[in-house]
C-alpha cells in the first residue's frame, strides 16, 4: 500500500514538473491508458505519444492531489484540481487562445510490480469547453 501511494505521488510530481520521461518509466510496457470520453489506448509508447500532445496544447497544474489505494497496493485512485492554460487547438475540440481553466479532475489505477499497469483519466469535459469557450 506504501509502495502504491509512493508510486502515485512520483506519477503526479513527475507529471507536474513536464519530467515526461521520468513519468513513462513508472508505466509496465503494456500499460492500459483510458482517456477521458474517448478511447482506450495500450502501450507506453502510445502514452508517450499522447504526452506529447497534451504537452503542444495545454501547460497544466494539479493540485489538491488527494490519493487513496486498495490495502493490497494493485489499486489506487486519485483526485485533484487541474489548473492550465489552452495553449494550442486540440484537434476536435475549440479554438486556444491561451485560454485558463480550472476543473476538478480524477483517476483510477492498477499497479503491477512495481509500475502503473491501468491509468484511467476522467474531467467534466463539459465544463472544461464551457470554460475556454467553446
Amino acid at each position: 500500500m506504501t509502495e502504491t501511494l509512493d508510486l502515485v505521488r512520483r506519477y503526479y510530481d513527475a507529471f507536474n514538473h513536464a519530467q515526461w520521461d521520468a513519468m513513462l518509466a513508472l508505466l509496465t510496457e503494456d500499460v492500459v491508458h483510458d482517456l477521458n470520453q474517448g478511447e482506450r489506448q495500450t502501450g507506453r509508447e502510445a502514452f508517450g505519444t499522447f504526452l506529447a500532445r497534451m504537452n503542444r496544447s495545454y501547460r497544466e497544474q494539479l493540485t489538491d492531489i488527494a490519493i487513496l489505494t486498495s490495502p493490497d497496493g494493485t489499486r489506487a485512485g486519485a483526485e485533484y484540481v487541474v489548473h492550465g492554460e489552452y495553449l494550442a487547438t486540440d484537434e476536435g475540440l475549440p479554438e486556444a487562445s491561451g485560454q485558463t481553466y480550472r476543473l476538478p479532475g480524477g483517476a483510477f489505477f492498477e499497479v503491477r510490480d512495481g509500475q502503473i499497469a491501468r491509468v484511467t483519466n476522467y474531467y467534466n469535459l463539459q465544463d472544461w469547453v464551457r470554460q475556454v469557450g467553446g
